[in-house]
């Protein structure tokens, strides 16, 4: 990844123009590009694109610098510096701010899968696999999706470090779910970094607390480029003091759209980088607290970190762009915006598609809801897929979040249909689909008719 290049010093352009051309002030101040419909764009993807009234790309930017100072927004967080981080809101940020807060705040119909107490859970605890494996997985845990999620639905032990990433970030998730309606505290946010690094840093001294004034701070590296220095150690419990108060709420001078102050809690806690390891995964953990703490609750079933991992150098560029230029925050509020506005339409699109399975194939068992119950409609779709799958009381308990009994009379119940069969396995049982399932299922239905 290489770091995009920083941006040219308007100020400095300004005084020069205003030396030697003044006439061209007035076609440098009324060239579009910074209007409040047009493209947020960086200084890196600006210098590609033909300058408009014959300006150089960098009269071109000195202007749109201008413009967007007067509507920029000051926050009460500050960098290495003690300068301020600001944002603006342009259309394409309000814009995206009405869709996420139409779609993940509960004002408009949700499937009814997830507003049903009786179905939630399935897909709740399969947004947090999710969340937790590509989140870990983004930091360099190399363990496949396939394991990953045995290990979780089993509640195996995990056999290594990659493992214990994967495991640690699902605890931790499940964990911000508990505390969505505690106030944001010093303690809380080492705490989630405690359960993320638990027995996976090289340092197990490091786990639940921020770095020390005589440590080495770690930094932010791409090989041997440095992209971040993070602020002292010394600074870091007034700094992280300041961002629980901001996050609750205590500093608003400057009004914040709540999801836009979610995103910026990520930010900042990637900024200030207050542990040796597990910054990352610790601020995507609070984003989450943060927008189930402001009440946008159908965010627990959203996972943003597939997407973050499909295209890390667009995401680490997001937070250079903003510290590069002046602090703007706006780069990155965009970028996470996106990347939430697409999980959530994942995540419409997913639901569609797991309740036409199920409709399919109670159209191929007539009278379906008699026989079997929700979880017993997913399992066997889920194994109609997967002819080779393997399935415990333990692993299904898990995956429908219900207790052992409720999960055990499930499978013995679809044995008893004779559409599972029953093994050894160590020293419990497990359940396997027979080999003509579909077969079996199609003749239930024409016994009915």
């Amino acid at each position: 990844m290489r770091r995009p290049m920083p941006p040219p010093p308007a100020d400095e352009t300004m005084q020069l123009i205003v030396k030697a051309e003044p006439g061209k002030l007035a076609r440098i101040l009324t060239a579009p590009g910074a209007g409040p419909t047009d493209p947020y764009l960086p200084w890196d993807k600006l210098r590609y694109k033909k300058p408009p009234n014959d300006l150089s790309h960098e009269e071109w930017w000195a202007g749109i610098k201008l413009a967007r100072r007067r509507v920029q927004r000051t926050l009460p967080l500050t960098d290495v510096s003690g300068r301020p981080f600001v944002f603006a809101l342009p259309d394409v940020v309000l814009k995206s701010l009405e869709e996420v807060s139409r779609d993940a705040s509960g004002k408009i119909t949700i499937s009814e899968q997830v507003t049903n107490p009786a179905t939630r859970d399935r897909y709740l605890i399969n947004s947090l696999i999710e969340e937790a494996i590509n989140s870990s997985q983004l930091e360099g845990a190399s363990t496949s999706r396939k394991v990953a999620k045995e290990m979780i639905r089993t509640r195996r032990q995990p056999r290594d470090r990659d493992e214990r990433m994967i495991y640690n970030n699902y605890q931790a998730m499940r964990m911000v779910g508990d505390l969505r309606n505690e106030r944001l505290t010093p303690e809380m946010i080492c705490e989630i970094h405690r359960v993320v690094t638990d027995g996976t840093l090289d340092n197990p001294s490091a786990t639940g607390r921020f770095q020390l004034p005589q440590e080495d701070r770690v930094g932010v590296w791409h090989g041997d480029e440095l992209l971040h220095a993070p602020p002292a150690a010394e600074t870091l419990p007034a700094r992280v003091q300041t961002l629980c108060d901001f996050a609750n709420g205590k500093l608003d001078e400057v009004y914040i759209p709540p999801v836009l102050r979610a995103i910026t809690v990520h930010f900042m806690i990637g900024y200030d980088h207050p542990f040796e390891d597990g910054n990352g995964r610790t601020a995507r953990a609070l984003f989450y607290w943060s927008m189930l703490n402001q009440g946008y609750w159908l965010t627990e079933y959203v996972a943003i970190s597939p997407i973050l991992k499909n295209a890390p150098s667009k995401y680490a560029h997001s937070y250079l762009h903003s510290e590069d230029d002046e602090n703007d925050l706006t780069y990155f509020h965009l970028y996470q915006l996106g990347v939430l506005g697409r999980s959530i339409t994942q995540l419409h699109a997913y639901l569609f598609e797991k309740a036409e399975e199920v409709r399919e194939l109670q159209q191929n068992i007539s009278g379906a809801q008699k026989l079997f119950n929700h979880r017993q409609i997913a399992l066997l779709n889920y194994a109609l897929k997967n002819p080779g799958t393997s399935v415990t009381a333990q692993s299904h308990m898990a995956s429908h979040n219900v207790v052992y009994e409720t999960a055990r009379q499930d499978l013995i119940g679809l044995e008893s249909y004779g559409l599972l069969r029953k093994s050894k396995s160590g020293r419990s049982f497990s359940w396997t689909p027979v080999d003509d399932l579909g077969q079996r299922l199609r003749g239930m239905n024409s016994d009915e008719k």
